[in-house]
């Protein structure tokens, strides 16, 4: 019966009677509300027992939902964060704390939410433009730019659209440094210090921004004229190619003329040193032999003397010519053809002739080298 049934007007809300000047019967409300879950999960009203006026339900019923709620619980708080992942916080809409890989318990949806982010993907993106360059030309640019999230709550909070924001930091910086460049420069020896100075200003530009990125590579592809003039800076990157060839063959050429030069100051450096020791043992040598020769000339003066004469003579002598004529048979007329005789090659050969009377033409001249030592030795045979 409802509780503002006309057929009884009595009763209050709660099925007593209005005449009641007391609050309502708080356990008779319960009562009645265990009556109806029991009926609910089919436990029914328990006989009442005497002095008692409420019924009891089941505790089966009671094991059956602690149980239900604790898995409600541990489902709705449980939180596993993975390796390569970050949890962010959220309590009623509010950053709260931020959770590090592994297990975690929250407090129960919609008190907490816990969103998970990686933080160890990398995510690429390239760029595709045409730029002006330094010097007022126009280039066609490419470059691939990959990025990670280093801090998870700037990434989610500080910016509207951190994946657009990178991508639109990233092509205003590459211009910005495209725009400082020579179109020669761009298209050659260029590549490598315009990633290296793009990183690093689209990473100040990020990090002014607090947007959480952090940018890992970024790489330009061969840039490229418009095609309307393609066919000539063809011609002119082949120019330059001739001409760096033609560099490295002449520092090959220099290199080896220099490898030869050194070469040749080391061997004749070698020949003199050679040439430095031979005078040196030589002029020791003679000095010894003339300590030798001095001790044999104390002791026979007079024959030592008149052998080194005798040797000196012979040197002089054995280095000019000579021509010696035995007339006897002879008639005092004599026709003699010195210039003749003395290109005889034969040293010492005579000439028989009815006319010409037999002659001895001195060897041919010889070296200080060998006279040197042949006096020398004379000296000493004389000595001894």
């Amino acid at each position: 019966m409802a509780w503002n049934d006309p057929d009884d007007k009595d009763l209050d809300p709660w099925g007593s009677r209005k005449g009641n000047d007391g609050p309502p019967d708080l356990d008779e409300i319960v009562r009645k509300m265990q009556d109806k879950l029991g009926g609910f999960f089919g436990g029914g009203k328990r006989p009442s027992t005497p002095g008692s006026g409420s019924g009891e339900m089941s505790p089966f019923v009671w094991i059956g939902l602690a149980i239900g709620l604790a898995v409600l619980l541990f489902l709705a708080t449980f939180w596993r964060i993975e390796p390569a992942e970050r949890g962010v916080v959220m309590r009623f809409g509010k950053y709260v704390r931020t959770l590090q890989p592994g297990p975690s318990f929250q407090l129960p949806r919609p008190i907490d939410e816990v969103i998970t982010v990686n933080v160890e993907q990398i995510r690429p993106f390239t760029v595709n433009a045409t730029m002006l360059t330094g010097d007022e030309n126009i280039v066609d640019v490419e470059m691939a730019i990959q990025y990670r999230i280093k801090d998870v709550k700037n990434y989610l909070f500080k910016i509207a659209d951190p994946d657009t924001t990178v991508q639109r930091v990233t092509e205003s910086a590459i211009r910005d440094i495209i725009g400082q460049s020579t179109l020669d420069f761009v298209i050659t020896e260029g590549r490598a210090e315009i990633g290296v100075g793009a990183i690093k200003l689209i990473q100040e530009i990020l990090d002014n921004y607090e947007s959480g990125i952090e940018v890992t590579s970024v790489n330009m592809q061969p840039a490229k004229p418009p095609e309307q003039v393609k066919a000539s800076f063809d011609d002119a990157i082949k120019a330059r190619e001739d001409e760096q060839r033609r560099i490295n063959e002449a520092e090959a050429y220099r290199n080896e003329i220099d490898e030869k030069a050194q070469g040749e100051a080391a061997r004749i450096l070698l020949q003199a040193q050679a040439y430095e020791e031979q005078v040196v043992a030589e002029a020791q040598g003679e000095a010894r032999r003339f300590e030798q020769l001095l001790v044999e000339y104390e002791r026979a003066p007079d024959v030592t003397r008149s052998r080194l004469y005798l040797d000196t003579i012979e040197e002089v002598l054995a280095q000019n010519p000579k021509v010696v004529m035995d007339n006897k048979g002879g008639n005092s007329m004599m026709y003699l053809p010195i210039d003749k005789l003395l290109q005889r090659s034969p040293a010492g050969a005579a000439v028989d002739s009815d006319q010409t009377p037999s002659l001895d033409v001195g060897p041919a001249p010889r070296s200080a080298e060998s006279i040197s030592r042949d006096r020398t030795d004379s000296r000493m045979r004389g000595a001894r």
